[in-house]
Formats: C-alpha cells, sequence, structure tokens
C-alpha cells in the first residue's frame, strides 16, 4: 500500500518540521506506519496568530461567498483526487476496512462537503426583520437587518475513528461561513488530516486560513482551546474531554461545540424483533463498534429475549474477524491496547454485575498480533449494568428485555447520555411515537440518513450544538441585529 509521504505540519500556508516525531502504529498488527513530526508550541502559537490576523484582515471572509464556494470546491477536489493513496492510509492507521476508509469517509465525507456549500448557498445569511415597536426610539428605525457574520478564529478537534469525514463536516461549513480554523486530529491517526494541508496549498487558501497541527499529547489542544484569540472550539470525542475542553475555554467565555460520548438504545417493537440480528451486526462491522452513535444497547420485549439472543449470538459468530486489508474479514481491531483491555474490562464488570456473556468476550485466538476483540453478545437483566450505562466504544453489545413500550421508553431514556437511539416497528405510527419521546438528538426509525442537510448532536451528556444541516453552519456564526434609520435633525 502507498500511503501518505507527508512527515510535516501545516501552519499558516507553510510547511513546518519539528525536533519530536508521533510514531503511528497499525492497530491491525502493530506494525509502524509512519512517523509525523510534532509541530513544535511556537509554530502552534503562529496558526493561532496567523489565525487570528487572516480573520480580523478579511482576506477569507470578506471574500464574496461563491468565491469561498469555488476556492472550497478546488480543496475538495484534490482531497478527491488524493484516494489512491488517502485510502490506504485510513486503513493503516485506524485499522478500518478498505470499503470503509473509501465509501463512509472518502466518498461520503466529499459528498458532506459539497452539500455543505450548496446548503450555505442556499441559506440567507443577511435579511430584514419586522420594524421593530420601541416606545424610545418611535418613528426613528427605517429598517432592521439580522445578520450572521462567522465566528471569528475556530479550533477543530477531530477523533481517531473517523479522521477525514469528521474533518469535512467541521472544516466545510466553518470555512465556508468565512472563519480562519486550526485543525487537530487524534495523536493517534494524524497522517490522513495532512491531506487538508495540501488541499489548502492546492486551492490557493489565504496562509493562515487553516493550520493543521499535531502532537503527541494534548499541550497543543489545550492552548488552542483557552487561548485569547481562538473563539470557538468544535470538539468530537469522549465526554470526558469534552468537560475539560469546558473548562478550559470557560476563562475567556468561548463558543463551544461538543459531539461527546454516547450509550445508544435500539428498541424493537414486538411486530420488528425479527430485525434484532441485523441491527445488531450493524453496531460492530467496519468500525468494531467505534462509533459514537453506536446503538449499544438492544431493547426488545422480555418474552422474546431469548430468541433475540440466540440470533444475534449467531449473526456475531458469523463475524469473520481480521485484518481490514483482507477480503474476507468484515470487522477489524479496535485501535489501540488501550482500548482492546476497556472492552475486556467491561464485559468482566458486567458479569460481576450479573450479565452474562452469550457470544464473544474475549480476544480471537486465531490472531496474535493486533488489537482484536471478539463480537461479543451480553445479556443484562437490568439497565443498571456497566455494560448499559458506560460507553465502550468496541464491540460489545447488551440486550435488554421491557415489559412494555412505556418500560422501553423509559430504559432508553435512562442514560446520562443522549446522542442517538433507534426504533423498529411495522406500525410506524407506534414506532413514531416512541421516537417523539427518547430523549436523544437524532431518532433512526426503521431507516437512517447522513446528510449534510440533517443535523446531529447531543442532549445531555453527550454534547452542546449541532453538527450538519443549517444548524450546523449555524454554529459557526454569530448573530447580528443592526436598527437603521435617518440622522435626526
Amino acid at each position: 500500500m502507498t500511503i501518505l509521504a507527508e512527515a510535516r505540519t501545516f501552519v499558516g500556508g507553510t510547511w513546518v518540521t519539528g525536533d519530536e516525531v508521533v510514531s503511528v502504529e497499525n492497530p491491525a498488527d502493530e506494525t509502524h506506519v509512519h512517523d509525523v513530526t510534532v509541530t513544535p508550541p511556537a509554530e502552534v502559537q503562529r496558526a493561532i496568530t496567523d489565525a487570528r490576523r487572516t480573520f480580523d484582515q478579511g482576506l477569507w471572509a470578506d471574500l464574496p461567498a461563491a468565491d469561498r464556494a469555488r476556492v472550497l470546491h478546488e480543496f475538495i477536489d484534490y482531497i478527491e483526487g488524493s484516494a489512491e493513496s488517502l485510502v490506504p492510509t485510513l486503513v493503516a492507521e485506524a485499522g478500518q476496512p478498505t470499503r470503509f476508509a473509501d465509501i463512509t469517509q472518502l466518498r461520503a465525507g466529499v459528498g458532506l462537503a459539497r452539500q455543505t456549500i450548496d446548503l450555505y448557498l442556499s441559506m440567507k445569511h443577511e435579511e430584514s426583520s419586522p420594524v421593530p415597536v420601541d416606545d424610545l426610539v418611535r418613528g426613528r428605525v427605517a429598517l432592521s437587518i439580522r445578520r450572521h457574520e462567522p465566528v471569528g478564529v475556530v479550533a477543530a478537534i477531530t477523533p481517531y475513528n473517523a479522521a477525514l469525514i469528521m474533518g469535512f463536516q467541521k472544516l466545510i461549513p466553518a470555512l465556508m461561513a468565512g472563519n480562519s480554523v486550526i485543525l487537530r486530529p487524534s495523536p493517534l491517526t494524524p497522517i490522513s488530516s495532512l491531506v487538508f494541508g495540501m488541499a489548502a496549498e492546492a486551492a490557493g487558501l489565504p496562509p493562515g486560513v487553516l493550520s493543521v497541527i499535531v502532537e503527541s499529547g494534548t499541550a497543543a489542544a489545550e492552548l488552542i482551546t483557552s487561548d485569547p484569540a481562538v473563539d470557538m472550539v468544535s470538539f468530537t470525542g469522549s465526554t470526558l474531554a469534552g468537560r475539560k475542553i469546558l473548562a478550559q475555554a470557560a476563562p475567556t467565555v468561548k463558543r463551544v461545540s461538543l459531539e461527546l460520548g454516547g450509550k445508544s438504545a435500539q428498541i424493537y417493537l414486538p411486530d420488528a424483533v425479527h430485525r434484532a440480528a441485523m441491527g445488531a451486526a450493524m453496531v460492530v462491522m467496519s468500525t468494531a463498534g467505534q462509533a459514537c452513535v453506536a446503538a449499544t444497547r438492544m431493547l426488545v420485549p422480555q418474552d422474546q429475549k431469548e430468541q433475540v439472543l440466540e440470533a444475534v449470538s449467531a449473526a456475531y459468530s458469523s463475524i469473520k474477524v481480521g485484518p481490514p486489508t483482507s477480503s474476507e474479514a468484515a470487522m477489524g481491531p479496535v485501535i489501540s491496547a488501550a482500548q482492546r483491555d476497556r472492552c475486556e474490562r467491561i464485559v468482566e464488570a458486567a458479569e460481576k454485575s450479573g450479565g452474562k456473556v452469550v457470544c464473544g468476550g474475549g480476544r480471537p485466538q486465531q490472531l496474535d498480533r493486533g488489537y482484536y476483540f471478539e463480537p461479543t453478545v451480553l445479556d443484562v437483566g437490568d439497565n443498571a449494568n456497566p455494560a448499559a450505562q458506560e460507553e465502550i466504544f468496541g464491540p460489545v453489545i447488551a440486550v435488554l428485555g421491557y415489559r412494555d413500550l412505556d418500560h422501553a421508553v423509559e430504559i432508553a431514556n435512562d442514560s446520562v447520555y443522549g446522542l442517538s437511539g433507534q426504533v423498529y416497528g411495522a406500525d410506524v405510527a407506534t414506532a413514531v411515537g416512541i421516537a417523539r419521546r427518547l430523549r436523544t438528538g437524532a431518532v433512526n426509525v426503521n431507516t437512517t440518513v447522513f446528510s449534510a442537510y440533517a443535523p446531529s448532536g447531543g442532549y445531555k451528556q453527550s454534547g452542546l450544538g449541532r453538527e450538519r444541516g443549517p444548524d450546523g453552519i449555524r454554529e459557526f456564526q454569530e448573530v447580528k441585529h443592526m436598527s437603521i434609520g435617518e440622522l435626526a435633525r
């Protein structure tokens, strides 16, 4: 495989070589993938300074939206044309199957990016409001205007499990709105994100409008989330990290948009239980359960639970686990030894709390290298079990029984999280009624959609704000009201 060979980082329109390196490991076989140099602290500060300068001077923000769109389409063209090296890079650094890297990350990411530009151009960003009635200045207001303006300098922090598509999801709306952006990818998967710097250079983005920084720890992330020159932080990752970012952003009262953890429920009405095996497979296929929206709690009628456990276990037993480059493998590794260890700890805790391993529960015996964990089915007696409460981020699903639909809703809402959910039922009206009662930012009823036009985001400890859709674009904008009248004589 030929991967992206770039080892430098992109700051203020120039490529920077640091003294330290991030050594990227392939989670599928524990081999060395590539070294990327760490962005030196002084260069991280320069990224902030240059972003501030370019924004304040209006080098990008003051361009007509059509001109920004033209440059960003060229930006996307470059990334789309890099598929030959970009897809193998995604496979090697994240251990994802080639199909997922190609279709879900690259192709869907490119489609999402272009849709986002179209959506932005279709929206009104300055419009007249009804003339207000104000007793203090009655008759002096001739025009009332509401403007949506760029926030300013945005720090975008992306996760390891979907570095490319999450990069598109943050960068395109932020840049289309006229902001300057500093992108900091996960230290576990930094290589693929360097393509955004290459694309910025190729498309002629003004220097300083986009920087891509890399680090091995969290010092740079702490700087860009706390520096007064940064106006907004857009973060996707764990709830624990999200809490830290909120604390770091608080002293300067930055805008913060967070897409955090989840413990989503998939609810099967009695007439849809036959669909459970397929729904369970979708949790672990391609991502090995490493998705914040993964529906890792399966809720089924109590009197049908045994047959569901049997069907789901049969489905999981048939999933071929192995290297993502293998045409036979349907599921690859988790990202690291630490993440595999977490899966083991959660399964052990589930058993101690009365849960039972019905399928899987450990490391595949035939794979002596790589961070693999078996697709695992847990029979969980109640929602207090750790496997039903904690986000695992691995190929582990907990199956719970419910007495009636009210009980199903109660179980689904009994979580500190509220990112996503699923409801399956032949009686669509009943299924939609259940969906309306779920305290979660998105609910899929018998289907799913991922589009620039459809928002996502969390309730409760699953986050703040929205990504995608008109609401996702507005996250990167401030609202200004202007009242205009003639000068009194």
